[in-house]
């Protein structure tokens, strides 16, 4: 599959945050557990980016907990934000229905990214997945995307496979197969 590139600008990117395992805060052993304050600030700031950004935090929700209602909140920010650049951060269970839903918005560069770790966990993709989202939205045409497991995906034809803790393309799921992009 190939992508047709942008060139890169220096238009401001705007992060969304809407929780999920990327901001979890774990408070025990037994997996008690909060979507706490976002990182991607965090994250920006000790990659030392030389771009501007906003971030805007909309709810700190498991992305089991994300409604329909919550994802129209997502649709209406991103549609009435005269921005074109958009990360949003979800969590992973949930985060293709999100993509899905977000197809439907125009003239936009969307990326979703999260974690399957904790990105306050010494261990974690975290990081890596926010720095691969950073890239795509900024030379992505306009639509929407997954940006996880080291690889982007077009919304609609992804799927997180539980088992194998990643994400990949729903043409290529159970082939065994690795594609390359």
């Amino acid at each position: 599959m190939s992508y047709e590139f942008q060139e890169t600008s220096l238009q401001p990117i705007t992060f969304i945050s809407t929780g999920g395992t990327i901001d979890k805060v774990y408070f025990d052993a037994a997996s008690e557990f909060e979507v706490g304050e976002s990182v991607v600030q965090h994250i920006l700031r000790e990659a030392l980016v030389g771009f501007e950004w906003q971030q805007l935090e909309l709810m700190r929700k498991d992305s089991l907990e994300i409604t329909e209602a919550d994802r129209e909140q997502i649709a209406d920010t991103i549609r009435q934000h005269p921005g074109t650049r958009f990360i949003v951060t979800h969590g992973t269970d949930t985060m293709a229905d999100t993509a899905e839903r977000l197809r439907v918005i125009e003239g936009k560069t969307i990326v979703l990214t999260g974690a399957l770790t904790p990105a306050r966990f010494r261990t974690t993709d975290a990081v890596f997945n926010v720095g691969l989202a950073v890239a795509a939205v900024q030379v992505a045409t306009a639509g929407v995307y997954i940006a996880m497991s080291g690889q982007i995906f077009k919304a609609g034809d992804v799927r997180k496979n539980r088992d194998e803790r990643r994400f990949e393309r729903i043409t290529d799921a159970g082939s065994g197969n690795k594609t390359e992009t």
